[in-house]
């Protein structure tokens, strides 16, 4: 039987997958946009933005399941 740290964990890394996917995603998005003639700056920075809520969420996930140790 699981414990519910297990259980937990198991969801966090579950979503921890999913927002790397995301994260690659909106980086190819971003890249795409970039290349175009007509960049839309507003769009391009509102995609950056979210890429680094993302990027903040990963962090906070990884730390939880990962704390560092002081020694």
């Amino acid at each position: 039987m699981h414990s519910n740290d297990d259980i937990e964990e198991a969801k966090l890394r579950d979503l921890l997958e999913k927002l790397r996917s995301e994260h690659r995603e909106f980086d190819a998005q971003i890249a795409a946009i970039e290349e175009e003639a007509s960049t839309n700056h507003i769009e391009l920075n509102l995609m950056k933005r979210k890429k680094l809520h993302l990027k903040d969420e990963i962090i906070a996930i990884e730390n939880k399941l990962l704390p560092d140790i002081i020694a």
